[in-house]
């Protein structure tokens, strides 16, 4: 059973509002009663530990003050991390980890499953940070190959206040294998998620374990295989599902074969929230809340918490703020824009490839591009926000056929946004997302010149796609026949040796025609008298719902949303009026 519960969310916004000594109201005692459980928790932060109110995300130090505030007059919470979170800003990958686990034991994290990002800095530096954790990080489906063992706990059982036995289990996406440099799991591999979970769950029943979670990296992606959603579905007695790799916010949660997943959005731009009530024992209801940046913003910060987190960003301030050009254009990076089809950042980062290294043509992921950046002074900070994997150049010879093969792999998932989909320069083509996957490539170009499927080219790209990363195994164990720097490096270097830069969409990528199930909804036509409503960045559809005093789903329907959790900058919603 899943309901929504306005009152539960507003006793923990007033909760988080409270700086110091807390005064408890009466219904808030009543709320948390021996008889419940509350989980916090959250997913995909990528190491976003300060706020930054431009793009709506809390940090580390709000977040902290939210659980606190929740532990102070409830005994039965526990704040769960379904992963990516020790890499992704330059603040945190330059310590390789190490400081946001400082901040995390200082906020007291119940468990952690790792995601397929956090393998980044390679397998035995996850060791190490796992080490420096007070929290139990778990990971029953890592298994090593060479004995089967794991180097992870597959799960763990609280004891709650109220006498709850909590038993929780951690899995990992087995698309870490090649979502994260392929280097970082070798001799690791992924058991079948489905399989682990039911040999678990099994356990902590016969263990006396009252409630079970699953706390998993899987997503709910229709690209990926195994989700949270095939799991709920082909197990039994997992009573809550805390997932998180797609960015899915589930508002409400789901439920699935009376199993309630949820996932909270991504870069604390969502703190998700769940209160699982008993009777005699038995779990009676599951609700499911997710508190939006908007509705936490107000929150003072934890002190000691934004102490650290001001310490780790000061440490880097002179070298981030260096600036190192400039643009007449905003660079386009936004997630579902850059995962879908040509922007003009991602022509200017294959460009910067291709000059660097003088091979014939270049191609990326658009998976590594990260964030957008701002017409005006670029800075070195920004760039490295954009691009904050350590991926390096790698030139390698590839034939014409294995060209097009890559081509195919990367756009068999449109028109949905898929981290694989490739950006260009000094090569062209043209798919039809019509024809069935495999068979979508029309036509390519290399320099201007039709491909040659026998011809040998020389191409660039990065060393994780060079190691078959993002599922490019027709690039694996080809000789590097050149090397380069980081794509950091090679991309400031790039934009310094202009004054002005204004790189452009060109049509170095098109589709031939438009998708039965376009990625961008076509705009409804307007009746008269709607509120036109231009989305801004960092927008979700109930952020915009909030604010019109329309239900999220209302607007979904009205304006012919396929996904409603895929809007972008500049994209009208209409808003009807009544």
């Amino acid at each position: 059973m899943i309901t929504r519960n306005k009152k539960f969310l507003s006793i923990v916004l007033s909760f988080a509002m409270v700086l110091g000594f807390l005064i408890v109201p009466t219904n808030v005692t009543q709320a948390a009663s021996n008889e419940s459980l509350t989980i916090v928790h959250v997913n995909d932060m990528h190491a976003r530990v300060a706020e930054n109110e431009g793009n709506s995300e809390l940090g580390f130090a709000k977040l902290a003050s939210v659980v606190n505030g929740l532990r102070a007059t409830d005994p039965n919470v526990l704040f769960l991390n379904a992963g990516d979170t020790f890499h992704g800003t330059i603040d945190v990958n330059l310590t390789q980890g190490e400081e946001i686990v400082k901040i995390m034991n200082k906020m007291g994290f119940d468990a952690m499953t790792p995601g397929n990002h956090d393998f980044n800095y390679g397998y035995n530096r996850l060791l190490e940070l796992k080490e420096m954790a007070e929290f139990p990080i778990l990971g029953a489906n890592i298994i090593k190959e060479s004995d089967k063992t794991s180097d992870f706990e597959p799960y763990i059982i609280k004891d709650m206040e109220n006498g709850m036995k909590v038993g929780i289990f951690g899995l990992t996406t087995d698309e870490t294998k090649y979502k994260s440099h392929p280097s970082n799991t070798i001799g690791i591999e992924f058991a079948d998620a489905v399989t682990t979970a039911d040999k678990y769950v099994k356990e902590l029943k016969d263990k006396g374990a009252d409630v079970i979670i699953g706390l998993v990296h899987l997503g709910i992606d229709e690209s990926s295989v195994n989700t949270a959603k095939k799991l709920a579905e082909n197990v039994e007695g997992i009573d809550l599902i805390v997932d998180g790799h797609s960015h899915h916010m589930l508002e409400e949660g789901m439920i699935v074969n009376d199993t309630l997943i949820v996932q909270a959005g991504s870069y604390t731009q969502d703190v998700g929230l769940v209160k699982l009530e008993f009777e005699d024992g038995k779990l009676v209801k599951k609700t499911a809340e997710v508190m939006t940046y908007e509705d936490l913003k107000a929150t003072e910060p934890n002190a000691e918490i934004a102490k650290m987190v001001e310490e780790l960003v000061a440490k880097n301030e002179p070298l981030k703020n260096t600036v190192i050009g400039k643009t007449e254009v905003k660079l386009e990076g936004t997630r579902e824009l850059v995962r879908a089809g040509e922007t003009n950042l991602g022509n200017l980062i294959t460009d910067a490839m291709r000059k660097s290294t003088g091979a014939d043509f270049a191609l990326t992921n658009g998976g590594g591009i990260r964030a957008s950046i701002d017409e005006g002074e670029i800075t070195l900070g920004e760039i490295l926000t954009a691009f904050p994997f350590t991926n390096t150049l790698a030139v390698i010879e590839v034939t014409g056929e294995e060209v097009l093969q890559a081509l195919e792999h990367g756009v068999d998932a449109y028109p949905e946004p898929a981290g694989h989909f490739p950006h260009v320069s000094g090569l062209t083509y043209t798919f039809d997302p019509s024809k069935p996957v495999g068979q979508r490539i029309v036509s390519v170009t290399i320099n201007g010149e039709p491909i040659d499927k026998t011809e040998t080219y020389t191409m660039v790209t990065n060393d994780f796609l060079a190691a078959g990363g993002d599922g490019y195994t027709m690039f694996t164990n080809k000789p590097f026949v050149g090397e380069g720097g980081l794509l950091s490096d090679v991309l400031a270097e790039y934009i310094s040796l202009t004054e002005m830069i204004g790189p452009r969409v060109e049509g170095r990528i098109k589709a031939v025609k438009a998708p039965t199930e376009p990625t961008t909804p076509t705009e409804p036509t307007e009746p008269a008298g709607d509120i036109k409503h231009i989305v801004e960045k960092g927008e979700v559809l109930y952020r915009i719902g909030l604010k019109y005093k329309v239900p999220w789903q209302e607007l979904a329907q009205y304006n012919k949303l396929k996904n409603p959790n895929l809007i972008y900058p500049g994209q009208i919603i209409l808003i009807p009026t009544k």
